[in-house]
């Protein structure tokens, strides 16, 4: 549809440093896998996601287009505030688009969890290129609901 292709399903095999519950959500993750997403590292707390840019990525000017940015970005904040077995959704979330990305970019989002008080979370997620510059930066706020 749209000239777009599923990501290779085996691409999604997590990562020998994931957590059983972030293992078993990424298994469900349909989302990401769609866009080529891959799950690197998640811990309570903390994640890492990986994204290589593809034409299919790009808006009319070339550049990856911010809403893959943000939505790598909040997948690395999902993995984090999920990989200790309670389910947490995202409130609220802002982005700063600092570089653009192009096709060939190996991507990097790795998120930290700043704060966890109740149920309500903040967490942090710098998104880097190969090169190791940032290209954006992101918060977002989550809410607990209950083990999943």
């Amino acid at each position: 549809m749209y000239g777009l292709v599923m990501a290779d399903l085996s691409a999604t095999e997590p990562a020998s440093d994931v957590t059983a519950p972030a293992a078993e959500m990424l298994a469900s993750d349909q989302a990401s896998t769609w866009l080529g997403i891959r799950l690197t590292q998640a811990s309570p707390g903390r994640a890492t996601v990986m994204l290589e840019i593809e034409e299919h990525h790009c808006n009319g000017l070339g550049v990856c287009h911010g809403g893959f940015l943000f939505t790598l970005a909040d997948t690395a904040m999902a993995f984090a505030t999920n990989a200790g077995g309670h389910r947490a959704f995202a409130t609220n979330a802002e982005i700063d688009f600092i570089e653009a990305a192009r096709v060939g970019d190996r991507l990097t989002a790795t998120c930290t969890q700043i704060v966890s008080r109740g149920k309500a979370g903040v967490s942090d997620v710098t998104v880097t290129k190969q090169d190791g510059s940032t290209i954006a930066v992101f918060r977002g706020r989550t809410l607990a609901t209950k083990p999943s």
